[in-house]
């Protein structure tokens, strides 16, 4: 079986949904799929419905400016004071494409494992429980890398 590992940086409405696009379409076809999300990218997985107070400062500053969840993200072009990132998304309405909360959804349904870095999680003040249910595992570069070594194909997006 074919395995593609991604290591999901950006936390940008664009670079999502391709990553989850590709991610989908592997593992529908069979691949043995893992998603690697950290610093910016873990925005994407915070659940907006859990929250967690955050003590230091640091942490405040963080929370504040990292996306609280998949329906929370911007385009990374274009943004022209958030009306592109409202254009983009009502044209993926318009043409009946899944939100990226759904599309994160369909990928596990597909199989694709969820790992999250530890060390963004640390110096952002990022706790477990503010992420989805979806997370396989939280875990080091190093698990990634064993992952990874084995992979037919390795995308940064």
């Amino acid at each position: 079986m074919p395995k593609l590992a991604l290591v999901v940086f950006s936390g940008e409405l664009d670079k999502a949904f391709v990553a989850f696009t590709i991610a989908s379409r592997a593992a529908a076809e069979g691949w043995d799929v893992l998603m690697f999300f950290t610093f910016w990218g873990l925005g994407i997985i915070r659940d907006p419905d859990r929250s967690v107070q955050k003590t230091t400062q640091v942490e405040k500053v963080f929370d504040a400016a990292l996306p609280r969840g998949a329906d929370d993200l911007r385009i990374s072009q274009m943004t022209m004071s958030e009306l592109g990132t409202t254009l983009m998304k009502e044209q993926m309405s318009a043409k009946r494409m899944l939100p990226i909360r759904e599309m994160m959804r369909e990928a596990k349904e597909f199989g694709v494992r969820f790992l999250v870095c530890n060390i963004p999680m640390e110096l952002m003040g990022i706790r477990k429980e503010e992420f989805v249910d979806e997370v396989d595992e939280i875990c080091s570069v190093g698990r990634y890398l064993e992952e990874a070594k084995d992979a037919d194909l390795n995308l940064f997006i």
